[in-house]
C-alpha cells in the first residue's frame, strides 16, 4: 500500500468501526474487536473545540451533568459525573446539537443526536420525566441516555466504549 493511500483508506476503515449508542438501541450487531478500535467521538458531527467550557442554552457540560444527576438521584437512575462525562465527552465533544449524519441509523432517518448520540425512538422509550421533551435539551438528553444505560449496563459508568 502507498503512505499517501493510508490516510484515506484509514479514515474509511474507522468510520465503519464506530457505533453510537443509537446504533445499538435499534438492534445493530456490534463486533467488540472493531468497536475498540474506534478513534474517539467518531460518530458525532465534530464540534469546535471552544477555549471556555461548551456553552448553550445557558448551560455548561459541568453544569448540565450536575443538573441531571440531581434528576437521576430522584428517578433512581444510577450513574456518576464521571461516567456520564466520560461518555459524553467521547460521543459528542460536549456539543449538545451534534448529529449523526452518515451511520446506518442516519441512512433510517434516525440519527444519533445531542450529547450522548440519541436516536429519537431512544430518546422517547427512555425519557425522563420532569425534563423537556427535546433530545438536544442536554440534560433531557443526558437522563434518557444514562436511563438507557442504566437498563441495558446497569449504569452508564459501566459504558466504556460507544454503545
Amino acid at each position: 500500500m502507498q503512505i499517501t493511500a493510508m490516510p484515506k483508506n484509514f479514515a474509511r476503515m474507522t468510520r465503519t468501526k464506530k457505533t453510537s449508542l443509537g446504533m445499538l438501541a435499534a438492534g445493530a450487531a456490534v463486533v467488540a474487536g472493531a468497536v475498540a478500535g474506534a478513534p474517539a467521538a467518531s460518530a458525532a458531527t465534530p464540534a469546535q473545540a471552544p477555549a471556555a467550557p461548551t456553552r448553550a442554552s445557558g448551560g455548561n457540560v459541568d453544569a448540565w451533568i450536575k443538573q441531571a444527576l440531581e434528576v437521576m438521584r430522584a428517578k433512581g437512575i444510577p450513574g456518576s459525573y464521571d461516567g456520564i462525562h466520560r461518555n459524553l465527552m467521547r460521543e459528542s465533544g460536549g456539543n449538545p446539537n451534534a448529529i449523526n449524519n452518515w451511520d446506518s441509523n442516519a441512512a433510517k432517518g434516525i440519527p444519533s443526536k445531542g450529547l450522548l448520540q440519541v436516536i429519537d425512538p431512544t430518546f422517547n422509550a427512555y425519557h425522563v420525566s420532569g425534563t423537556a421533551k427535546n433530545v438536544y435539551d442536554p440534560v433531557a438528553n443526558i437522563t434518557a441516555a444514562a436511563n438507557y444505560a442504566a437498563h441495558r449496563y446497569g449504569s452508564i459508568d459501566n459504558v466504556n466504549s460507544a454503545y
